[in-house]
């Protein structure tokens, strides 16, 4: 499919056909970043699954959520400063007199109502918050803004509890879970069943600071029979050489690998997820990993928590807690492969159950529909 795209002063984007969309009112998806990480791949897997109801247009930096983007025959625009993102929207508001304007940063959605002032378009204006480690920086800025017409969706009551905690207004929240598409599903690898205990893990991550991989690398030195267990960790960070320079002294073992594209296959190989952040809204790699039919084993607070239950659906361990952490490996190492296959199959189900890609996908229609 040929891509759809216009820069900042480019010519106006090609719409994408659509026979039950409303033409007249576009979402307009803005993203901060175009990594693949959780928060662009859901905002894709969002304007897939509601393609019958909205005309999805992205706008973001260049790189390859705004690729794939293309790929998938989205209309896109482009911009790298603030300057740019005022005339793409300015470009919008000129061509739209009705919109719902979703956002992944808080200014973004003050930028656009600033705007309108001039324009008065009739906006629904949403801020989609999908990813949090610091929470003053990720929760406390959020209450300003309460003094706007601005709906948050948050993806999971962790991150609705968080807001409200840091001055949020609960009125404006609506919890909208994460999920997966039938699609991606189908197209995930899948484990087969397990015959012995779990003998590698994968952890999928951005490489940050609040990520908590100290606390992975304090368990593995600390416990020296964890040491011949291959871990791969895939993602790119800001603190990537400095976890994979201290896992090649202290736990080498532990394989920091950068970004990969080829996760469904390293799901499928893997015995386990771990994912020690206790800060994570939502943790859409645990749901990849339930899909894929593997265990998870998450940090006992945050997002990830309210998806597991221990013992059941995956397993759990004290919250910044390397020894605790490397308890649980070791208890896995020697576990019944009975009960991880039970613990696979009900995480399976807990999946289809609880975590409904249309049930998703209907609450987002109602939240992204035209203001009255």
């Amino acid at each position: 499919m040929t891509p759809m795209h216009a820069d900042a002063m480019g010519s106006r984007s090609d719409e994408l056909p659509s026979s039950n969309a409303d033409a007249h009112h576009p979402l307009v998806y803005v993203l901060h970043s175009s990594s693949m990480y959780g928060t662009e791949r859901m905002a894709l897997a969002t304007a897939k699954g509601l393609a019958g109801k909205f005309n999805t247009i992205f706008v973001g930096p260049r790189g390859p959520a705004m690729w794939e983007a293309e790929r998938l025959g989205f209309p896109t625009h482009y911009f790298q400063t603030t300057k740019a993102l005022v005339q793409v929207i300015r470009l919008l508001l000129r061509q739209y007199p009705s919109l719902t304007f979703a956002s992944t940063l808080p200014r973004y959605s003050i930028l656009c109502k600033a705007l309108n002032v001039v324009y008065r378009r009739n906006i629904n204006h949403i801020y989609v918050m999908h990813g949090s480690c610091d929470e003053e920086r990720d929760f406390g800025r959020i209450r300003f803004l309460n003094s706007f017409d601005i709906r948050i969706v948050a993806v999971s009551d962790y991150v609705k509890r968080k807001l409200i905690e840091h001055g949020s207004r609960p009125d404006r929240i609506e919890v909208v879970p994460n999920f997966l598409l039938p699609e991606q599903i189908a197209a995930m690898g899948r484990r087969g069943p397990f015959s012995s205990g779990v003998h590698s893990a994968l952890c999928v991550s951005r490489i940050e600071e609040p990520k908590r991989f100290d606390v992975l690398l304090d368990a593995i030195a600390r416990h020296l029979e964890l040491g011949d267990s291959p871990i791969d960790v895939a993602g790119g960070g800001e603190r990537l050489e400095h976890f994979s320079r201290r896992a090649r002294m202290t736990a080498p073992n532990v394989k920091f690998l950068g970004f990969v594209e080829d996760l469904p296959r390293r799901y499928a190989q893997s015995d386990l997820l771990i994912h020690p952040c206790p800060t994570e809204a939502f943790g859409l790699v645990v749901i990849e990993a339930m899909a894929a039919g593997i265990p998870v084993l998450v940090a006992d607070e945050g997002g990830p928590a309210t998806l597991v239950d221990d013992g059941v659906t995956g397993f759990k361990f004290r919250s910044n807690d390397p020894d605790d952490l490397a308890r649980r490996l070791i208890e896995l190492r020697n576990s019944d492969p009975d009960l991880l296959n039970r613990v696979t199959a009900n995480a399976a189900k807990a999946l289809e159950k609880n975590l409904s890609a249309a049930a998703s996908l209907e609450r987002y229609r109602q939240v992204f529909a035209p203001s009255p």
